[in-house]
């Protein structure tokens, strides 16, 4: 049986990829996401082994069930990637990949690709599976650019936690999520919580509040770090932060958005006009890093790239009067519109002050649900975005784990997630990637021709990686893992937490708490 606290509750909010973040509390895979080096460990998968180029083959975990009951096993996986087959993401190269599953006994399974593919394992964390209920009533998987499929409530996975009330999905989701402990859970350790509730389109300045100053309202936020103060002195919460994969996709919108965008100088100048070491001063509070791509300089392969390449502010100072000068014979008069979630105002504040020093305004509209971003987003590729948009942000933290494809995605100009001109070059660029490992010695080289082609035609506008800063509930135990993966059923209440607590919360426990400082390879425990 589960080793949850009867009665505990945790209250979370995920401003950024909910579906992602809650995906390995709900659903299980063959592997799931790990902060350990290689960034996966085994789940329904015991062992595996690569027979060929082509061909993986994989021990099952024997004794599990599906949050219904019924048994998982090799006809699960095969009648799940059946179903996957016929209505594939298509947000990396799997759906053209991907052939078939063979059943070799009732707990070994081997996937067949049709050509050599070194993503294949960051992709199969993906390959999730469900209950022949939910493939019936749901029609299989979605199909759709953004994954996992969390698109009804019900027990139909295998993770930790059933999904019993609200959907949660890229492009649609309900404000909060209700997930229960599964009685079924292969590993008794997990969960540790009853109860946890996500929301997913609060206000990001009403989710500090709730987390800091009352109880029971938020338990776990990430918070702009300018309340880290304002956190440490707070009755009821306390600061973990940490460097992270996570990144700041700021598209620039060359399909249909202002006709100047799709000039490469202009695009350059944008960049060149933003001081990244003063953003990551005044709006960063010195929580993340200089960084001259949009991907985290802790990938592998970007690790490398970036020792030698340096963001465009620390090669020339834009404040000098010269190259303020310059930047403003380009683009003095630029009027862009920016789209943005309300958690990003800080960093527009910031860029609109650098931006306005040479003549460019900003007409910003935000919202609080990362849904509406993601609508015009995927939308643009094809031309039919129906919201006017020349900037546009969201947090891209790292859904590939410990992989740079997180951040290489929008770079695949035949991608709906990119906002690109047609781009042969980069897009060659990726499909050697593709083939490729993190581990083979190629893998730094065509990683670092990816950079140098986006930095050179300044394909997103590029801003400091930020670290991880959250506020937790000084009752909870929790360690964020550095991808896009909350590991919720680790988490942990004393029985002070206020779902279990009898009487008043003392006041010995409301004094400060000193920051919890994570390192990029700290493995959450």
């Amino acid at each position: 049986m589960s080793k949850a606290v009867p009665g505990s509750h945790v209250k979370v909010f995920l401003p950024s990829l909910p579906y992602l973040y809650t995906s390995h509390a709900i659903n299980g895979a063959m592997i799931k996401p790990s902060d350990n080096a290689q960034g996966w460990e085994y789940d329904m998968a015991v062992s595996h082994r690569q027979i060929d180029e082509t061909t993986y083959e994989f021990q099952l975990r024997k004794g599990v069930r599906f949050q219904d009951g019924s048994p998982f096993n090799a006809d699960a996986v095969v009648t799940n990637m059946d179903a996957f087959k016929k209505q594939p993401t298509t947000y990396s190269k799997i759906d053209q990949v991907f052939d078939y599953v063979e059943k070799i006994d009732d707990y070994t399974v081997r996937f067949h690709l049709s050509e050599e593919y070194g993503c294949f394992m960051n992709d199969l964390v993906w390959m999730q599976f469900y209950t022949d209920e939910y493939l019936r009533v749901c029609g299989g998987w979605n199909g759709k650019a953004s994954c996992p499929n969390l698109s009804r409530p019900g027990p139909y996975g295998l993770g930790p936690y059933i999904l019993s009330e609200g959907y949660i999905e890229g492009d649609r989701q309900t404000d909060k999520a209700i997930l229960t402990a599964n009685p079924y859970y292969w590993n008794s350790e997990y969960p540790k919580v009853e109860t946890i509730t996500v929301f997913t389109q609060l206000d990001a300045l009403d989710a500090k509040n709730k987390t800091l100053h009352q109880e029971g309202e938020v338990d776990i936020t990430d918070i702009p770090p300018e309340y880290k103060v304002e956190t440490i002195l707070s009755p009821f919460a306390k600061v973990i932060t940490s460097p992270s994969n996570n990144n700041i996709a700021i598209h620039i919108n060359m399909i249909n958005g202002n006709p100047k965008l799709r000039d490469t100088t202009v695009r350059r100048a944008l960049n060149e006009a933003l001081n990244q070491r003063n953003l990551l001063y005044f709006v960063f509070d010195n929580e993340g890093t200089l960084s001259p791509t949009m991907a985290s300089p802790f990938f592998p392969g970007v690790r490398e790239a970036v020792k030698t390449l340096k963001p465009f502010s620390e090669v020339n100072n834009p404040y000098a009067p010269t190259v303020q000068a310059r930047l403003q014979s380009v683009l003095n008069g630029l009027k862009l519109k920016v789209l943005t979630q309300n958690r990003f105002l800080p960093l527009w504040r910031g860029i609109e002050s650098q931006l306005n020093k040479v003549g460019v305004t900003l007409e910003v509209t935000t919202t609080s649900s990362e849904a509406e971003i993601f609508g015009p987003l995927l939308s643009t590729n094809r031309d039919q975005n129906e919201v006017d948009w020349d900037l546009l942000v969201w947090g891209n933290d790292d859904w590939f784990f410990n992989h740079p494809y997180t951040a290489f995605l929008v770079y695949r100009t035949t991608n709906v997630w990119s906002t690109l001109y047609p781009d042969p070059i980069m897009d060659g660029f990726i499909d050697e990637m593709f083939r490729l490992s993190v581990e083979d010695p190629e893998f730094s080289e065509i990683t670092t021709k990816i950079i140098q082609r986006a930095y050179d035609e300044a394909y997103m506008l590029f801003v400091p990686t930020p670290n991880r800063v959250m506020a937790v509930n000084k009752e909870v135990v929790y360690r964020p893992y550095k991808m896009a993966c909350a590991p919720l059923w680790k988490i942990q209440v004393t029985d002070q937490h206020w779902s279990v607590r009898r009487g008043p919360y003392r006041a010995a426990s409301k004094g400060p708490v000193r920051i919890t400082r994570m390192t990029i390879d700290q493995e959450s425990k």
